[in-house]
């Protein structure tokens, strides 16, 4: 007696939802569906409305608007620049309206510079590597990537709302507070954030899986990138 075994059936497309919790729990996996459906507009309109949404109402607080005027202080003071009396009114008067500006913020940083981090990336992989893929499925890529960054900024920031201070809680400088501020170590410890390094590294995850690449050389790679632009920032900073 022969024995007939029916083809397995194929994989159903996953939900948004789905795809939001795998990027998180199992990104393997999820990438993989990513790379074969590349539907990127649910995942950017996540991440904009989301980190835009939780920006908005922690500026719209007292505390809020006390961690942004402080910080422009701490940036103004570093600088070497002394504000006059009416400079502090002006900006003063200014900080109640930053709440306006969060969505375009979001929308500026997560979806023109995901278009622009899609468009180097796509370059690099296809151009000079000759990798197959679409800039469609490598926007894809980007966009559920930053799934991460939202989901972590939810977490961090609470814990900015408790300190009263937009103070990064997950760069490496705040395990090693007693370091002068403004020198180049402290600067580079604050420009090496945990989430992003997660961030960087789940990206990488879903570019190895696109263009079926093993992770390791790929994610080494991003977080080579990350730490150049990370010197150089600290650099930039301590310098001027």
């Amino acid at each position: 007696m022969t024995l007939t075994v029916a083809p397995a059936a194929a994989a159903a497309p996953q939900g948004f939802f789905a795809r939001a919790v795998g990027v998180l729990t199992s990104p393997r996996a999820t990438y993989a569906g990513v790379a074969a459906q590349p539907r990127w507009i649910g995942a950017l309109l996540f991440v904009v409305a989301v980190s835009g949404a939780a920006a908005t109402l922690f500026v719209a607080t007292e505390v809020g608007q006390r961690a942004v005027l402080d910080q422009q202080l701490a940036r103004a003071e570093a600088s070497g620049r002394h504000l006059s009396d009416a400079q502090m009114a002006t900006l003063e008067g200014f900080v109640p309206y930053y709440k306006y500006f969060a969505f375009p913020i979001q929308l500026v940083t997560l979806g023109i510079g995901g278009l622009v981090l899609a468009g180097i990336l796509f370059a690099v992989f296809t151009a000079l590597l000759g990798a197959d893929g679409s800039f469609t499925q490598v926007f894809a890529v980007v966009s559920h990537s930053g799934i991460v960054l939202t989901v972590a900024g939810l977490f961090a920031l609470p814990i900015e709302y408790a300190q009263q201070s937009l103070t990064n809680p997950t760069s490496l400088a705040v395990f090693l507070p007693f370091l002068d501020d403004d020198t180049f170590m402290t600067n580079l410890l604050g420009a090496f954030d945990l989430v992003r390094l997660w961030w960087t590294v789940n990206l990488a995850i879903g570019l190895a899986v696109l263009y079926r690449r093993r992770t390791a050389p790929v994610a080494t790679a991003l977080i080579a990138v990350y730490a150049v632009i990370a010197l150089v920032y600290a650099a930039a900073t301590t310098a001027f």
